[in-house]
């Protein structure tokens, strides 16, 4: 699942994308991965590349953009790739972890 939020790093205004990449890597458990790119630039945002919970991975992405200046306007949101409901669901549910105040 890809999504996209407009939005400024450092005053400077630019697209984000949030590509959510689901593992089955196991029957007993999911894995996540996320990307965040700054326009087309990929961002060193993890410490570990995969997490146990998509909840995990976005508060990454959260701590991320607090300490480097990205602001994401939440409103702009836009699913711009096929997924599956269930992601869509999960993300829903999980995504308060990326719009803390």
């Amino acid at each position: 699942m890809t999504l996209q939020y407009q939005g400024e790093q450092y005053g400077n205004k630019t697209t984000f994308t949030i590509r959510i990449i689901g593992n089955n890597l196991s029957k007993s458990s999911s894995n996540y991965q996320i990307d965040l790119l700054v326009g087309d630039k990929k961002l060193p945002t993890f410490t570990t590349e995969i997490h146990q919970s998509l909840s995990n991975c976005l508060k990454e992405v959260y701590l991320f953009r607090k300490h480097n200046g990205i602001q994401f306007d939440e409103a702009t949101e836009k699913i711009v790739s096929l997924f599956v409901p269930y992601d869509e669901v999960l993300y829903n549910y999980n995504k308060y972890a990326l719009f803390r105040a």
